[in-house]
This record gives structure tokens, sequence and C-alpha cells, in this order.
């Protein structure tokens, strides 16, 4: 039920337009009680191309300080329609300085897999509404068809394929070894989408110079940025964002399921809500020193291929992928 113009919004499940005045225009988004600032911020976003942590929000008689604590609920704050919020920030340009001054995120999950935690996470029924909401909001846009009885991997960027803090003349030198043939290999039984937490210039721009929207040997399917990610809160962990492959799965259904789609990340938190499918990847930093021997995307073009004849990916725990062998492919499938 929407609030009123004079309503404050005070409970999980109602519903507000806010008009945003920023560089001498209005626009207005619609917000949940249970959405987070974080999630504001990423609707102002999408009107505006102000990323995220380049806004500055003002509003009458909320302090600032809360403004920009990201994890806030708004249905913590008095939020009126008749009411205008200001925000400063500015375009940014340099895409590269951009992403090298942000700040190191640190998965709070990285010291196991929390499985109370993903459960509880991936079933709340709040973090299925915002799931439905970004399903509706977000239009993937194909760069090239999806091929039927294919699986889907989807890849990050950000230490997954590419060290993005370490300094370099040229961007190739910060790319992961082999991360082309890794992509020619799995092409052939899988479609490829990249889903960065980042804008998504940054993403064509980073994928461009990296030459993997223009290599002949594989096409990518598609990008995401973080506009498609939810913001999810657990009792145990916070308020995080995260990937939902549910988006994906909805957009697709003719062509990717759970049963056959599975996400690389360095970041464990970004699939808590489809914990089945996804595998952590060791990340890819100090490319200087460790790319003689980094032999990551080797040893997983022999997992995916290897998977790839079976009918479920979700009844795997890629947790243990390193120990998965052939004679483990030829068990499954004379169960």
């Amino acid at each position: 039920m929407a609030a009123s113009a004079s309503t404050t919004l005070s409970l999980p499940e109602e519903e507000l337009t806010l008009t945003v005045k920023w560089s001498g225009k209005e626009y207005t988004v619609r917000v949940c009680g249970d959405d987070s600032m974080g999630e504001l911020k990423r609707r102002i976003c999408e009107v505006t191309n102000v990323l995220p942590k380049r806004q500055k929000l003002l509003y009458p008689k909320v302090l600032g300080s809360k403004l920009a604590d990201d994890s806030v609920l708004l249905s913590q704050l008095p939020l009126k329609s008749s009411l205008k919020m200001t925000m400063i920030g500015t375009i940014e340009d340099d895409l590269i300085v951009e992403e090298v001054d942000s700040p190191e995120v640190v998965d709070d999950f990285e010291l196991g897999n929390d499985e109370a935690v993903n459960i509880h996470v991936k079933d709340k029924e709040v973090n299925k509404q915002k799931l439905r909401r970004r399903i509706d909001q977000y239009k993937i846009e194909l760069k090239n068809p999806c091929r039927e009885g294919k699986k889907l991997l989807v890849l990050d960027i950000d230490y997954t394929l590419f060290d993005h803090r370490s300094p370099a003349e040229n961007p190739l030198e910060l790319m992961r070894p082999y991360l082309h043939e890794f992509l020619t290999a799995v092409y052939a039984e899988y479609d490829i989408m990249i889903w960065s937490a980042t804008s998504i210039k940054w993403v064509e721009l980073k994928m461009g110079q990296l030459g993997v929207l223009s290599n002949p040997n594989y096409k990518i399917t598609a990008l995401l940025d973080h506009l498609a990610m939810i913001t999810v809160q657990s009792d145990s962990r916070g308020v995080f964002d995260c990937k939902p492959l549910g988006l994906i799965w909805a957009h697709f259904p003719e062509f990717y399921s759970s049963r056959n789609t599975i996400m690389f990340d360095d970041l464990r938190r970004n699939f808590v809500m489809n914990p089945q499918n996804g595998l952590i990847i060791k990340p890819f930093k100090k490319a200087h020193s460790s790319r003689d021997n980094d032999q990551e995307l080797v040893k997983l073009t022999q997992y995916l291929l290897a998977i790839a004849e079976l009918d479920d990916l979700s009844t795997l725990d890629h947790n243990y992928w390193e120990r998965f062998t052939e004679d483990n492919v030829k068990r499954r499938r004379h169960v």
C-alpha cells in the first residue's frame, strides 16, 4: 500500500515516491521501507548516473550521518513525499581512477560457508520481495543471443579476472593468466555473463581493454553491473549487497535456471541468495608478482568441462571443486 504525500514512511511494506533535486533538475525514485540507504542511492544512480559512493544526500531533519550510512533502513527515517531530498554529487568520468581509489572490500564470509546465514537470507520474504522488484526494474541487454542447451557461467571482474588495485601502464599486465584460453575452452559448453559490482561503463571499458568483448574465439552473452544487485540483511552479518542469480533466471527462464548455472566470485557474500550455485575463486592480487604462478583458471577450466555433462549443477558442493574428478561425473550419471 503506497504512503500518502503527508505520511512518514514507517512500515517495511509501504511504498514512497521521493523527489531528489540535483544539478538544477528534479528526479523521482520509488522506494519501500525495507530498502536501505544503499538501495536508495542505487535508485538515484539509475536516473542520474552519479555512482552511490559519489552521492551526498541532504534531507530536512535527518542527520547527515544517517543518510551516509548505507545500512540504515528507510523505515527508520522520517521520509515524506511532500519533502524534497537534495543530492550533491558528480558523474565520474575517470573510471580507472574511480576504481583504484575505491576502498578495499573485505568479505566477512571468507572464514567459511555460513550455511545458516545463507538459508536465512535467501529464504527471507523481504529479500524475495527485493528480488522481484529488481527483476521488474533491471533490464539485461544481450550482447549475443542465449544458446539453447548451454549452461551459464557468471563471472565477477575485480580480483576474479583482473587485479584492479595494482598500478600498471597497460591493463593487460593486470589480467589474470590464461583468461582468454579459459573463456575459449568453456564457451563450448557455457554461455558467459560478466557481473561486476561497479558501473556498466567501467565494466564495458575494462572488458574492452582486456579484449574480452572482441575475441573471435568466444562471445559474451551479457554484462551486468551494480544496479542489478540487491541489498540484504542478516542478523549475524548485517547489511550487504549481493548478486541474485534469480534475476537472470527470471529474464531468461527458457535458457537458464539453478540447475545449469554456476557463478565465480572472490566474495562469498555475493552469491548468498543462491549459495548452491556459487564458487569462491582464489583472489588474483599483486599481479606483477603472482601472475607467473597463478593456475586458477587452468584448473577451473578442467572442472567446468567435467561438470558440464551433469544435468543438475545445483547438487554439487563447489566448496570442494578441486577434489572433483572425471570419476565423480561417471558416478553421478549412474545414480
